[in-house]
C-alpha cells in the first residue's frame, strides 16, 4: 500500500502517533505523511529544541520560569520546515537527536508550565492538517484528532535500534542503552503532568518484529477504512 503521494487526506486530516522513545515513531510519521501529503509536526522536537538551549545557556532544567521564559523568546528564533529545525539561522536537526539533549528533553518535558506554553504552539500548527507524533498527542495536545495510533516494541528492541544509531558516533553499549531507556519509560510514564500512555481510542501497534513498511501500511488500512485518505488520481 505504501507509495510516497500515493493518498490524499480530507482537509484538515489531523494524526496521532504516540509511543515510548525508540518506537519509531520519527520513522513512521516521516513515511506515513510521504505517502498522505502531510506534514510532520514532531513535538519530541520542541522539547528537545528548549533542552538544548537550557544546555547551551547553562539555564537549570528544573527552572520552570527561566525555561518558560526561554520559550517565549526561542519562537520568533526558530524554523521549522522540511529540512529540520533551525535556531538563530543554524541547523539544528542533528544536535537534537543527541542522548544527552534528549534526557534534557525529558526533564523540561515534566514540568507544567512548560508545557502549557507549548500546547497552544502545537495546537495552532495542526489545524491546517499535519502528523504528530509524540508521547502525549492523542490524549493531551491533540485529542480529538480523528486518528491516533500508539506505538510501541519490546525495551530491548527500541534499545537496540537506539544503540545502532549512536554506535557509529562512539555511544553507550547495548546494555547502558538499555537501562537508560528504561529510566526514560519510567520517568515519561510517571511525570504528574501529561504522562506517557495510549489513548483510549488509540490503536495500539506493536513494531518489535515488524518492518517500517508494515506499520506504515497498517495505519493506511486504518485511515483508508475510516475515510480519511483516498487513493490520488
Amino acid at each position: 500500500m505504501f507509495e510516497q503521494g500515493s493518498w490524499c487526506a480530507v482537509p484538515g486530516l489531523m494524526i496521532a502517533i504516540d509511543g515510548p522513545s525508540g518506537s519509531g515513531k520519527g520513522t513512521v510519521a516521516a513515511m506515513l505523511a510521504a505517502a498522505v501529503g502531510l506534514p510532520v509536526l514532531d513535538s519530541g522536537l520542541l522539547y528537545r529544541l528548549v533542552g538544548h538551549v537550557a544546555l547551551a545557556r547553562g539555564i537549570s532544567l528544573q527552572d520552570e520560569t527561566a525555561l518558560a521564559a526561554v520559550i517565549d523568546t526561542l519562537l520568533s528564533e526558530v524554523r521549522w520546515d522540511a529540512d529540520g529545525v533551525a535556531w538563530n539561522g543554524e541547523n539544528v536537526t542533528a544536535e537534537l537527536r543527541s542522548e544527552q539533549v534528549g534526557a534534557a528533553a525529558s526533564q523540561v518535558a515534566a514540568l507544567p508550565l512548560v508545557r502549557e506554553k507549548l500546547l497552544g504552539l502545537q495546537r495552532e500548527l495542526a489545524k491546517g492538517g499535519a502528523i504528530m507524533d509524540g508521547r502525549d498527542i492523542g490524549t493531551v495536545v491533540l485529542p480529538d484528532a480523528p486518528a491516533k495510533f500508539f506505538l510501541t516494541a519490546s525495551v530491548r528492541e527500541r534499545a537496540r535500534r537506539r544503540w545502532s544509531q549512536l554506535k557509529g558516533q562512539g555511544g553507550s553499549d547495548l546494555d547502558t542503552v538499555v537501562a537508560e531507556l528504561k529510566m526514560r519509560d519510567q520517568r515519561d510514564a510517571e511525570r504528574q503532568h501529561a504522562p506517557l500512555k495510549q489513548a483510549v481510542d488509540a490503536i495500539m501497534i506493536d513494531s518489535t518484529t515488524m518492518r517500517v513498511d508494515e506499520v506504515v501500511d497498517r495505519m493506511l488500512a486504518v485511515l483508508q477504512r475510516r475515510g480519511l485518505i483516498r487513493r490520488a488520481t
